[in-house]
């Protein structure tokens, strides 16, 4: 079955990782939701060979392809907020033949928040808007590298309203997704190291309550049911050696709270995970990269990432 991607914002490089993917032959059926016409320019620029087909293919050079055409004239490296709904409307598209079983789970390619908003459509971010668009309560988003994985109790909030979205009854939601949903990545039972909010958790208070009221309670109730769990701890020292020993995620209260150190560890080598859908969805770990579009000097190394998670997620989900 087809790996639905989303070819994102056109003007950046979700196009380019396509074409230069499609340059060998390959295991996987990709089917790329895009414009054929944003393709077969950007192979020109690149000078790649490409030939587009509507069905199933694995040869070098070719690929499938799903036609959605972009309201706007695309220029590599100039975002266009007329190209807003074109590149939501990938999502839509690509969504709906994954609930449909058209296609076996999704790979999205990168999208720029902030043209979108220009735009006048309200958009958080990839997370949120599959789960509104699979009427899904709750998903949670996994960043994962070969030597470390870290969920977010919170995904795409200002800072000022990250306290305010941690309840007890969020955080139940969250581990329990993220205890049901790693078996998906081969571990049964994981062991989660949650962070706490505040400098020190919190001091025992003196620095902030959210520990005490919010998040121990929470622990407590979700350890009553066999949940291996551990904390809350400090975020300054979660990340060290000795603290991630015998850890298999890390429960991060925000987003920059988890990211930045995933990051520096693997960067260009790291996939975004969302628990919680219907389906499996795995993305790349970068933006747009406006600058490099075009211009063929990018790493597929977090496309591979997101590509072989995206095989271990379907073969551990597949019936035995």
């Amino acid at each position: 079955m087809s790996i639905a991607y989303t070819s994102g914002e056109p003007s950046g490089i979700g196009p380019d990782i396509a074409l230069i993917y499609a340059q060998k032959e390959r295991n996987e059926d990709l089917l790329v939701y895009g414009d054929p016409d944003v393709l077969i320019n950007r192979a020109k620029l690149l000078n790649l060979p490409i030939s587009l087909k509507d069905h199933k293919t694995r040869k070098a050079n070719e690929l499938s392809i799903y036609p959605i055409k972009t309201k706007s004239r695309v220029e590599p490296g100039k975002l266009n907020p007329d190209n807003s709904d074109y590149v939501l409307s990938l999502i839509r598209h690509a969504t709906n033949d994954c609930v449909n079983k058209n296609c076996g789970g999704m790979l999205t390619g990168p999208i720029n928040k902030a043209v979108i908003n220009q735009s006048g459509i309200e958009f958080i971010g990839h997370t949120e808007y599959l789960a509104d668009l699979t009427q899904t309560p709750k998903t949670v988003m996994l960043l994962a590298t070969d030597q470390l994985k870290v969920a977010l109790a919170t995904t795409h909030l200002a800072l000022k309203d990250v306290s305010k979205n941690i309840t007890k009854e969020s955080l139940i939601k969250v581990i329990t997704i993220i205890n049901n949903d790693f078996k998906y990545l081969g571990v049964d039972n994981p062991s989660i190291l949650v962070c706490g909010l505040n400098p020190h958790a919190g001091e025992n208070g003196y620095l902030g309550d959210e520990e005490l009221i919010t998040i121990i309670p929470a622990l407590n109730s979700l350890k009553k049911n066999g949940i291996n769990l551990i904390g809350p701890v400090p975020a300054d020292t979660a990340f060290t050696p000795d603290s991630l020993k015998n850890i298999d995620v890390v429960l991060a209260m925000y987003h920059d709270q988890g990211l930045p150190v995933l990051k520096a560890k693997g960067f260009k080598n790291a996939a975004n995970i969302t628990l919680g859908l219907p389906f499996i969805r795995t993305s790349v770990d970068h933006g747009t990269a406006l600058d490099l579009a075009g211009t063929g000097n990018i790493s597929l190394g977090s496309f591979n990432t997101a590509l072989s998670y995206f095989k271990t997620l379907t073969n551990n989900a597949s019936p035995a």
